[in-house]
């Protein structure tokens, strides 16, 4: 069976259960994220402040630089390749915190969601092939989950700083544990319209320690931009602007944010995996501006609940990037 073959497969089938309807959130390998460049470095902030709450997927930070040079990196090497493709390499440096629906309790909330801090390394590598109008992009993830991801200490001091109530709870987190995570994303242009409009359908797995899912949706882009799809030397606009959306179902396998590290099976307050919803439902969108050398962008997202007695959540996220 052909790549070709199998990835056409594979987003068929996602994209036909998409409508009955996570741990590593920030993702920047969609083409309503492209930026016009072979390097630059770009910032990530998300919370759940931007949405009036404090709770689950309470932030996320992320650090992100891209040049051809790390095509040498030795983990590039376990990446994907593909032919007629126009490549990006780059490495990543993510964290993320989660808390329960309350951080004035000082004991374990039932039936709740568990404290988890993560910290990972990523590398990355996105090829975009311009004849055939997709994009492959794929990552190794590495780090830990745990009190050595800081996930206290970094909340605590943010509280802190800004005025408001310290979380009283993080002394119950999912224990230290590897993460190790490999994933796959793929994008296939299915409509466009000389870049006023774009329509995509999307596929993806994650499998590793932290994480085991697959995933599947459409995205959309409308406005004023240059094709994601074409050759970087062929983007003739100077200033883009346009709205995004996406959404996408996952099918879950395992969270380690939700029932702790895969080997260190000694968390305090953990959910079970009987309690976890095997299928979630994930809408993203936000507004673009790209002048070139300065990408900014602010997006909002809404998440159905990851475990029987939690709830639906929602949060905001702002990216800035700089091309070097």
């Amino acid at each position: 069976m052909s790549l070709k073959y199998f990835f056409s497969c594979f987003v068929i089938l996602l994209l036909g259960n998409s409508i009955n309807t996570t741990a590593q959130v920030i993702d920047n390998t969609s083409t309503f994220k492209t930026l016009p460049a072979k390097s630059y470095f770009r910032f990530q902030y998300d919370n759940d402040y931007f949405t009036k709450a404090d709770e689950y997927y309470s932030q996320g930070i992320s650090f992100e630089y891209v040049h051809p040079g790390l095509k040498r990196f030795p983990l590039t090497k376990l990446l994907l390749k593909s032919k007629n493709s126009d490549p990006v390499f780059g490495i990543g440096l993510n964290i993320f915190g989660y808390t329960p629906t309350s951080i004035l309790s000082d004991s374990i909330l039932y039936g709740d969601r568990p404290y988890s801090g993560e910290i990972t390394l990523k590398t990355f590598s996105s090829a975009t092939d311009t004849i055939y109008k997709r994009r492959i992009s794929s990552a190794i993830n590495i780090g830990i989950i745990g009190p050595a991801a800081l996930g206290n200490e970094i909340q605590t001091n943010i509280h802190k700083w800004t005025g408001n109530p310290v979380p009283l709870g993080w002394y119950t987190q999912i224990r230290n544990d590897i993460i190790l995570n490999y994933q796959v994303d793929y994008e296939k242009q299915l409509l466009a319209a000389k870049g006023h409009f774009l329509l995509n359908g999307v596929g993806a797995f994650r499998l590793g320690t932290l994480e085991d899912r697959i995933s599947g949706g459409i995205n959309f882009m409308m406005g004023n931009f240059n094709d994601p799809y074409a050759s970087r030397i062929n983007h003739k606009k100077k200033v883009e602007y346009y709205l995004y959306g996406q959404a996408r179902t996952h099918f879950i396998g395992y969270d380690a944010s939700l029932q702790g590290g895969l080997f260190n099976r000694h968390s305090p307050y953990i959910i079970s995996a009987g309690d976890i919803e095997r299928a979630t439902f994930q809408a993203d969108y936000g507004i673009v501006v790209n002048f070139r050398k300065l990408y900014l962008s602010y997006s909002q997202s809404f998440l159905t609940k990851e475990f029987s007695t939690g709830k639906n959540h929602r949060w905001g996220g702002i990216n800035i990037g700089f091309s070097l």
